[in-house]
């Protein structure tokens, strides 16, 4: 299907078995589609900014992967898209991934007939190119063709109030308390930093300090430059240097912190919690409705640590096709396989990680 526009001929199964034809026409998107896919993301009630194109630039720029972004287009309209890349490297075989390195992805359709040729099509390919698997990272269960069978991850977001004393109240006693005793910290913040510097350092290390690679610093100003405003880079400081620092969507009427660190010297006196809270009082004065935690994976500490500021947690259901591979794939840290060499990346000295890093990641989206 590279290039090509064509009627999508699959044929739709329906939940009752029964076989139906539909003459949507399903292609891969061109640059003169852009401005339509985004506008059709913009206006669906489960578009985010992985569903943009600026996701799609920016995944291409970094690691080279190939989109194969699908769009459903009826007679006028576009009905339905599905962001899609396919990655091929020595740990992960062949995959079809909505979409790499996000928690959110799969289909955007303008009901359940597009929904399926979208997910129809995308197994098709799956299976003409022998992945291993078609991944779809979705948000809602709306979004869901088949059963969500991927239960590992946990979507956290809290409701934002205009008042910083309101949202005070509202976090357990615990948090309060810490809260407080960030606020009392010289600690202050530099927003719309475009110099990603000082954010790359301190993640680079907490990378390590996790046994996890690094991304590149290209990766982060090309999320700069292709989201725009949309981006938002902030920083912590105190007594004259970087001490927390935080990457962020703000889309729609949602702010959604996705990368965060800190330099653990300073943990004691909290300027992660000082970050988080001054990040939720922001955007509440600033009208946005609804702060995004990010996901979470059960039984570690970032779960424990989102959990604690009152959140509304719900389980992501993704959706894992197989096509040439017979169990579930687990690429997590958490996997006990990859134990041994967490370990001995904690161990490598920080500027051979950040030299080594960026080659690894990608084996991982």
């Amino acid at each position: 299907m590279d290039g090509e526009t064509r009627p999508h001929n699959v044929e739709l199964i329906a939940a009752d078995g029964s076989a139906a034809r539909s003459q949507f026409t399903i292609q891969r998107v061109s640059e003169s589609d852009h401005l339509a896919w985004d506008s059709f993301v913009l206006n669906h009630r489960h578009g985010t900014p992985f569903h943009l194109t600026a996701w799609k630039k920016t995944i291409q720029e970094s690691f080279g992967y190939e989109p194969v972004y699908l769009l459903a287009r009826g007679e006028d309209n576009i009905r339905g898209v599905l962001p899609l890349f396919f990655v091929k490297n020595a740990i992960i075989g062949k995959a079809l991934i909505s979409s790499p390195f996000a928690v959110y992805g799969g289909i955007l359709a303008d009901g359940p007939e597009t929904l399926r040729a979208l997910y129809q099509c995308a197994v098709a390919i799956g299976f003409e190119r022998r992945v291993q698997y078609v991944e779809f990272r979705n948000s809602s269960p709306e979004q869901c063709v088949g059963t969500p069978n991927l239960s590992r991850y946990v979507g956290f977001t809290h409701p934002l109030l205009r008042d910083e004393q309101a949202i005070s109240e509202g976090l357990p006693k615990k948090t309060r308390n810490i809260v407080r005793k960030a606020l009392k910290q010289p600690f202050r913040m530099e927003y719309r930093v475009q110099n990603v510097s000082n954010f790359d350092a301190l993640y680079a290390r907490n990378m390590r300090r996790l046994g996890t690679p690094c991304f590149s610093p290209k990766y982060f100003d090309s999320l700069i430059k292709n989201f725009g405003s949309m981006v938002d880079v902030r920083e912590v400081w105190m007594d004259g240097m970087p001490v927390a620092a935080s990457l962020n969507f703000l889309f729609r009427d949602d702010m959604h912190i996705y990368y965060a660190a800190a330099d653990t010297r300073f943990n004691h006196l909290g300027p992660n919690t000082y970050m988080y809270f001054d990040h939720l009082c922001w955007a509440g004065r600033n009208g946005y409705r609804t702060f995004d935690f990010a996901r979470g994976k059960r039984g570690t500490s970032v779960f424990d640590f989102k959990k604690h500021w009152n959140t509304t947690m719900r389980d992501l259901p993704y959706e894992i096709v197989l096509v040439m591979r017979k169990e579930l794939p687990n690429f997590s840290p958490a996997n006990p396989r990859f134990h041994l060499a967490i370990r001995l990346w904690q161990k490598v000295p920080l500027r051979v990680t950040r030299m080594l890093g960026p080659a690894l990641i990608r084996m991982f989206p």
